[in-house]
């Protein structure tokens, strides 16, 4: 299993940069994200826990599920389906106050079940999960801010 770590500061308030990034239709902000949409609400919030989103990315297919949601500080999901498939540990977003605006932590942790997976993840596929989850927080500052990128 490998861990993609992806940070930015968004020059927004805490709560605008939370709702924009928990809203997966966001996503298709990005060129990177081909199709986003809510499957099925969660408990309390639209994205809240038990939420499933389904997102088309030019790397695959995923079908996550929301696991835990505390606005405006951190939100976690689990991947229970991809193409190409994977294994999936962890995903998680926190959100911290930071001078200038919002730090967002993007995190997960996975694997590829072929052998030399790991090797895999570490060389090629996660520094693309990293750039699709870079992309998908510039559109995210682009949305809030008029201004594209942010800093790490």
């Amino acid at each position: 299993m490998e861990t993609v770590t992806v940070r930015r500061v968004i020059a927004a308030p805490i709560d605008e940069v939370f709702d924009w990034c928990a809203t997966t239709t966001n996503y298709t902000r990005s060129p990177l994200v081909l199709r986003a949409r809510l499957a099925r609400h969660g408990q309390g919030a639209p994205y809240g826990v038990g939420a499933v989103r389904l997102h088309t990315w030019l790397i695959g297919w995923f079908r996550e599920r929301i696991t835990a949601y505390h606005p405006p500080r951190e939100f976690s999901y689990v991947v229970e389906r991809s193409f190409p498939p994977a294994r999936h540990e962890l995903g998680r977003m926190t959100f911290t106050e930071v001078p200038g605006g919002t730090q967002v932590v993007w995190t997960t942790r996975v694997g590829l079940p072929v052998p030399f997976g790991d090797a895999l993840i570490r060389r090629v596929a996660g520094p693309v999960v990293a750039r699709v989850f870079g992309r998908i927080l510039d559109a995210a500052s682009t949305a809030l801010t008029g201004r594209p990128g942010g800093r790490a």
